[in-house]
């Protein structure tokens, strides 16, 4: 999720993304659509391209990883770093254990 907070509801964002894809052949190009709908709905162009970008991910139409699948492999990413750290606190933990059996072994 971002870190700024979002000014624009799901409905707006799905509904500028529609006109985008729905009027992008009554203007000379995806840009010129783009920015003409960015300024009726406020926003900035390179931010309603970007969701346009990203909604054609989602329905497979352009090349790229779904927001699903990326969440997944973010959970998936921080599981495996914790894991890791888990599995080196015990690996030393019983390095030091081992060490001080032996110590008390040689007493």
């Amino acid at each position: 999720m971002s870190k700024t907070t979002n000014k624009f509801s799901p409905e707006v964002r799905e509904r500028a993304v529609r006109l985008v894809l729905d009027n992008e052949g009554q203007h000379g190009s995806r840009w010129q659509a783009v920015v003409s709908i960015a300024a009726k709905i406020g926003c900035s162009p390179n931010t309603l391209h970007d969701w346009a970008k990203k909604a054609e991910v989602e329905s497979g139409k352009r090349a790229g990883i779904p927001s699903e699948l990326a969440d997944r492999m973010k959970a998936l990413e921080r599981e495996n770093r914790e894991l890791r750290q888990a599995n080196d606190i015990l690996r030393k933990a019983s390095a030091y254990f081992a060490m001080a059996e032996l110590d008390r072994r040689s007493k």
